[in-house]
């Protein structure tokens, strides 16, 4: 079955933005991957394991902290790594 996949924005918008999906990466090697912990207890720890096996896989890996895990990350900081990164990956860990 062909149907169109949805997905939702936990954002609390009011109206449902349409974005493309990005392809996904060929492969990891050669690739930046950007870890983003965004400040809870242990993510540090979840995110120096995901870190180990790309790398092992051939990545280069770029380390990024937002201020606090109860705000969005800064407009800054999302630009940066959309510009120095080719994915990224977001440590949630309690």
């Amino acid at each position: 079955m062909n149907s169109p996949t949805v997905l939702l924005d936990p954002t609390a918008e009011l109206h449902a933005s349409q974005r493309q999906i990005l392809p996904r990466l060929s492969s990891l090697a050669g690739a930046t991957v950007g870890l983003l912990d965004i400040s809870k207890p242990r993510g540090k720890e979840f995110l120096d394991e995901v870190e180990k096996q790309l790398s092992e896989a051939g990545a280069t890996v770029k380390r990024y902290m937002k201020p606090t895990f109860t705000r969005i990350a800064p407009t800054e900081l999302n630009q940066k790594i959309s510009v120095e990164c080719d994915a990224v990956i977001e440590g949630l860990a309690d």
